[in-house]
């Protein structure tokens, strides 16, 4: 998005009934304070709020999460921006200085001024503000690109030195595409269906979608739905999954034998697995939250995979080793899809950027090199160790494979070109690694190494 307000309309949530302005903005609020203001994570607050708004129609809670996600990506870029053209503005009452912050974002992003200040009633001085917005973004681009840059990607300073230094001439076009809406992607469970038979039972419901370009297991759901809403998804046929994840499970090429997801959470890569694995042999699932779990019991019995041992492990200490001893050098394949900064999925996680500091990525990367030497003992001689995260910084990715690697020298570094499509594994690989970013794969972006054990 370029920092100048666009004279187009936007592309507003389609909807046979217009949007009643007053119940998404009121909406919208709640959500955006319950954020701001109160610390929640996005996701929760806007699924408690549309949970407490049971009238607002389909188009409407739709524009509601929209408006609120569009915001939390350009926090930094309006919150700049109306400092300057708005007098005041720092000094504003919360609900007031949210409701201007909602109207810029909208203006930023596509939609009239005059047409925004109306439906939501600003007043005047407000009003007034919204048609100052070019002056801003023309002083903003007027500023050097060093202190420009944080402000334009909305990035905190820390972060935005970081993708300056390691992306390069990259780092504006990788901003700007941290700051577009993810698309909807889901993953088919082969074990129920091929992927040209999930297009067609999709296509069935309605829904426009096409095959992802990357990802063989891939489709792109394009008509703007509630997926979890279709039979196809209560039939078990998909999952919801970024097409970048589906390359790193990509990357275990797990047998049918013992295979270990060791940070397996709710459960996503664990599922994946599983339909490669055909259901057969022995597929751990590990973590430390038995809450997450439990959701991947329930998505299993959707899928109807039956191969998977779901184990809660502690997260540290003498009993955290005993929890796995029994699987000390007998996996074949043992997945680490490591906590991280999260950085590859600010699309989707826009709030998570400002919750990051560079101690938080510190003790990440700790936290990283604990969890790969803690779970490396469980890979048998000739098996794999798969180590991934959904970050972009090379401190949480390749640094970390370096230092395991110097550390535990029998292991040694499989390239992953050699495990994926030859038609994509040029695309998406730099010097053996899995490397996905928005801004050149449209996916969130992914790190992935595979480690070989030596026999």
């Amino acid at each position: 998005m370029s920092p100048h307000p666009s004279r187009k309309k936007s592309n507003a949530p389609g909807a046979a009934r217009p949007l009643r302005e007053d119940l998404v903005t009121q909406a919208a609020l709640e959500a955006y304070g319950a954020i701001r203001h109160e610390g929640r994570l996005a996701d929760r607050a806007l699924d408690f709020m549309l949970r407490s708004h049971r009238q607002l129609f389909a188009s409407e809670r739709r524009a509601v999460a929209e408006r609120v996600y569009a915001l939390l990506r350009r926090q930094r870029t309006v919150d700049w921006m109306l400092e300057r053209v708005r007098p005041g503005f720092v000094q504003m009452t919360a609900t007031p200085q949210d409701l201007l912050r909602l109207a810029a974002s909208r203006v930023l992003h596509g939609e009239s001024a005059r047409e925004v200040a109306r439906t939501q009633r600003l007043p005047d001085e407000d009003t007034a503000a919204l048609s100052r917005l070019p002056d801003a973004a023309e002083a903003l681009l007027a500023l050097p690109f060093e202190e420009r840059f944080p402000i334009q990607a909305s990035l905190p300073n820390f972060l935005a030195q970081r993708f300056i230094e390691q992306l390069g001439a990259e780092a504006e076009r990788a901003a700007e595409a941290m700051n577009e809406r993810a698309p909807l992607t889901a993953r088919v469970n082969t074990l129920a269906a091929t992927r040209e038979q999930l297009v067609h039972r999709l296509r069935e419901e309605g829904v426009d979608c096409r095959p992802t370009g990357l990802s063989p297991l891939g489709i792109t759901l394009q008509t703007r739905i509630n997926a979890f809403s279709l039979r196809a998804f209560r039939d078990g046929l998909f999952e919801l999954q970024d097409e970048g994840s589906q390359l790193l499970g990509m990357l275990v090429d797990p047998p049918p034998t013992r295979v270990v997801d060791a940070c397996a959470g709710a459960g996503g890569k664990t599922l994946q697995l599983a339909a490669f694995m055909k259901n057969r042999g022995e597929l751990f699932a590990l973590d430390v939250d038995e809450g997450r779990l439990e959701e991947l019991r329930r998505r299993a019995r959707r899928a109807g995979v039956h191969n998977t041992r779901v184990r809660v492990i502690p997260a540290t200490g003498k009993e955290a080793v005993a929890a796995v001893a029994d699987l000390a050098g007998k996996a074949d394949r043992v997945l680490v899809d490591a906590p991280c900064s999260g950085t590859g999925t600010f699309r989707r996680k826009p709030d998570a950027r400002y919750r990051l500091t560079s101690e938080d990525l510190t003790s990440y990367v700790q936290r990283q090199k604990e969890l790969l030497a803690r779970f490396s003992v469980m890979v048998k001689p000739g098996g794999r160790l798969i180590y991934g995260t959904c970050s972009i910084l090379r401190e949480e990715n390749e640094d970390v494979v370096a230092d395991f690697v110097r550390a535990h020298p029998e292991f040694s570094v499989m390239p992953a070109e050699n495990l994926l499509p030859p038609e994509i594994a040029s695309n998406v690989t730099r010097d053996g690694y899995l490397r996905l970013f928005p801004h050149l794969h449209g996916t969130d972006g992914f790190f992935g190494a595979v480690l070989v054990k030596a026999k």
